[in-house]
């Protein structure tokens, strides 16, 4: 039961052994007797007080070096290098790992030597065609020196934000619209790079740009339509380009296979025309001492061959008889179309039915009439 309950004993905490209440402690006289009990033992007259004195203070003593010891390790990641400043000076450049400085003497600044970082950009300019355009580019950068990047200038992330934007005022300065907003982004991404490089190289930040990316450029709200159209016409431009040129690409060989092919032809055509020739002149050439040995016969005969190659490509002839004003007109073609038909009746029916005879008869005699007119003519050719 609980001291202050009722019926239960009186049991106050805070009353003395003679029943009397004297309330809480003051927190006042606490603390006087507890210095008092240490001036005491400090200041004592006996021998025992003075060696108690010394050790409370050596205890005390080397507890603080203890945690002066402990508080000075420290870890440099892999990613970092750490600066070292001793009374504020730079002092050393350290490596990754567990270190020890001491504490209130050295000062560490860790600094990340790894990580791509970004610097980006933004805002309206004006071109060198007095037109004003909104660029956006984004730049990425990495430390390698921690020295000159911590030292170097004040606030290096301010200095190089600075930098890319007058780089970027600058080029645009100096460019056309048309190429900042079409085919140009290329070129002008690349004179930012070189114009950046050429601002931070007096500042030595300890620093280097590893890409430059051109995210934005667009026109003013106002005239954005039309630039959109412009934009596309070119685009298509483009691609008319790449699709004539594909199939320049794909014509190009068949017209040379051609070109190949009739040189061929002519000079195929070109030997056998001087080959021709070089058998007409053989042939004459062997024809000359038969000629000169007898050249009624010769000249009869080169000319009864002539007329057979020409007689024999032609399928109507017409003849001219002795003594008259006939002419006799041979259809060779329909005679031979006759004699072609009369045989295939012939071979589909009985093998007992013969050919009509008028036709063989007509044939016979023409072909008689028409031998006997040529040799007629033949023999007036030789006399």
């Amino acid at each position: 039961m609980a001291w202050n309950e009722p019926g239960g004993k009186n049991n106050d905490p805070w009353k003395n052994r003679g029943g009397r209440d004297e309330g809480p402690p003051d927190l006042d006289d606490v603390f006087k007797k507890l210095f008092g009990k240490f001036g005491k033992m400090g200041g004592g007259n006996g021998g025992s007080g003075k060696s108690l004195g010394t050790m409370g203070i050596a205890i005390i003593a080397a507890l603080l070096v203890v945690v002066w010891v402990v508080s000075g390790f420290y870890t440099i990641r892999e990613s970092e290098r750490g600066v070292v400043l001793r009374f504020g000076e730079y002092y050393e450049q350290v490596e990754p790992g567990l270190r020890w400085k001491p504490t209130f003497v050295d000062t560490v600044i860790p600094v990340d030597v790894t990580s791509i970082r970004d610097q980006a950009s933004s805002g309206s300019m004006l071109t060198e065609d007095e037109n004003v355009v909104r660029v956006q580019m984004e730049m990425q950068f990495r430390v390698v020196d921690p020295y000159r990047w911590t030292f170097a200038v004040t606030s290096p992330e301010l200095s190089l934000s600075q930098a890319l934007d007058s780089a970027i005022r600058y080029v645009v300065g100096h460019s056309q619209m048309d190429d900042v907003l079409t085919d140009g982004r290329e070129v002008t991404r690349q004179r930012v790079w070189e114009e950046l490089q050429t601002i931070l190289e007096p500042y030595d930040l300890g620093v280097v740009i590893t890409d430059m990316n051109f995210r934005d450029a667009r026109p003013p709200e106002e005239v954005k339509d039309a630039f959109d159209d412009a934009i596309s016409a070119q685009e298509d431009e483009q691609r008319f380009i790449r699709e004539a040129e594909a199939y320049a690409r794909e014509i190009e060989p068949r017209a040379r296979g051609q070109v190949n092919r009739m040189n061929e032809e002519a000079q195929a055509y070109k030997e056998r025309v001087i080959l021709e020739a070089q058998g007409e002149v053989a042939r004459f050439s062997e024809l000359l001492p038969q000629y000169e040995a007898a050249p009624e016969v010769t000249r009869d005969r080169i000319y009864i061959e002539t007329m057979e190659a020409v007689l024999g490509n032609t399928s109507k002839i017409l003849v001219d008889s002795e003594g008259g004003n006939n002419m006799l007109y041979l259809p060779l073609d329909k005679l031979m179309e006759q004699r072609g038909t009369s045989t295939q009746s012939r071979d589909n029916s009985s093998p007992y039915q013969s050919a009509p005879m008028s036709t063989s008869g007509d044939t016979s005699r023409n072909s008689t009439t028409s031998s006997g007119i040529r040799d007629s003519r033949f023999r007036d050719g030789g006399q």
